[in-house]
């Protein structure tokens, strides 16, 4: 009963983070330290990636009108832009696609420890109060996902696959290099929303495939727990960062940021004393 209440904690923190450009990562590892479910390090490495399948359904629930080319109540242009959203998409994937399949167990294996991620928080925290402050006055110059150039698409490209070291926020890099270029924050959010489908689709299909499929009837029940978990709180957190995003900029979590990556870092200090 005790491992149930740890995976539905941890379905909340997914849901949460995974939207909010905090880091999920940094979250899970301090509140899987702290909660230490009685499960595999192994099974917990591949849970953390899975429980993101709850998360992107959010996404695709949400927006499904919106990512739906084939849709009937779209007019045919709004099938075309439909399906040029989708290239755009694709193309913004390919280099977190291609670094991703062939160094993310390394970087995982290097950068999966809480002083790199706590100094990826506190770097990226501090990055979007820069950012903010000097786009404060300026009107964006993309506020349509139809707008983005090939060359913006690989700019946040790049700032996604920077995202492949834990503790940056896959969805706070892409938001910062969009932020960067003249991207509307609403653009920005929703732009990353729609990348992260391809991306973590992908990269859970990888962990079940390393983890081999084969799980205990508990474990399952866990992941389903877990991803059912994920999603509902998902759908609320979408929706709170678009409603918020339209009255106020990214500064709060660049300061969440850089408090959350000083605290892993005192966290990290404690262990290892008492260690």
């Amino acid at each position: 009963m005790l491992d149930v209440l740890k995976v539905i904690i941890l379905g909340i923190v997914e849901g949460i983070t995974e939207w909010l450009p905090v880091s999920s990562t940094g979250h899970l590892i301090l509140v899987g330290d702290l909660l230490s479910p009685g499960m595999s390090d192994e099974f917990m490495e591949m849970f953390n990636v899975v429980i993101q399948l709850g998360a992107i359904m959010a996404v695709v629930v949400l927006y499904f009108h919106k990512l739906n080319p084939f849709s009937p109540k779209k007019t045919e242009r709004q099938k075309m832009l439909t399906w040029q959203m989708w290239i755009k998409v694709l193309i913004a994937s390919v280099p977190a696609a291609v670094i991703g399949l062939l160094f993310n167990d390394v970087l995982d294996r290097l950068f999966y420890k809480p002083l790199p991620v706590a100094i990826m928080l506190i770097v990226y925290g501090i990055l979007f109060i820069i950012v903010e402050n000097r786009n404060a006055g300026k009107k964006p110059s993309v506020t349509k996902i139809s707008q983005l150039s090939i060359q913006m698409l690989l700019w946040i490209g790049f700032f996604q696959m920077l995202a492949l070291i834990p503790g940056t926020s896959r969805s706070g890099a892409t938001i910062v290099g969009a932020l960067i270029i003249g991207v509307s924050r609403e653009v920005a959010a929703e732009f990353t929303f729609f990348l992260a489908i391809p991306v973590m689709f992908g990269a859970s299909l990888l962990k079940l495939i390393g983890f081999g499929f084969s799980f205990t009837g508990g474990e399952l029940g866990y992941l389903l727990l877990g991803c059912v978990v994920s999603f509902v709180v998902s759908v609320v957190a979408i929706k709170f960062l678009m409603g918020y995003i339209k009255q106020h900029d990214f500064k709060v979590f660049g300061y969440y940021r850089i408090v959350l990556g000083g605290l892993i870092i005192v966290v990290a200090l404690i262990q290892l004393a008492l260690g």
